[in-house]
């Protein structure tokens, strides 16, 4: 079974950074794409960041010169570096990945942002 695990989230500051980890493990062949989500209380699920196996990244506006996303594909582990955070940062942010064309989520990791 392939499973996918965040960790890193946390309560910051405005202002201050947090670095979120997702870690794939089970029976894998190959990772693709691996992109973060968020969801906040009321809104809906969006994407905040995507990195192709190549290395190619995109990012959301709301987020972008700020955030940074990457991968260590022997570890197949997936990163997300967030500086500058915001009050409207604030969710439950999910790692998400496609292996053998089925899709795949983590359970989320809560992050906190004080103005």
């Amino acid at each position: 079974q392939v499973q996918l695990v965040e960790s890193g989230g946390g309560v910051v500051q405005a202002g201050g950074s947090l670095r979120l980890s997702c870690g794939v493990s089970g029976s894998i062949f190959s990772v693709g794409a691996m992109e973060w989500y968020r969801q906040a209380p009321g809104k809906q699920r969006e994407l905040v960041a995507l990195i192709l196996s190549g290395g190619s990244t995109n990012y959301a506006d709301s987020v972008k010169g700020r955030f940074t996303i990457s991968r260590d594909n022997a570890k197949n582990t997936v990163y997300l570096q967030m500086n500058s955070l915001k009050p409207e940062d604030a969710a439950v942010y999910y790692c998400k990945t496609v292996i053998r064309g089925y899709a795949y989520w983590g359970k989320g990791t809560q992050v906190t942002v004080s103005s």
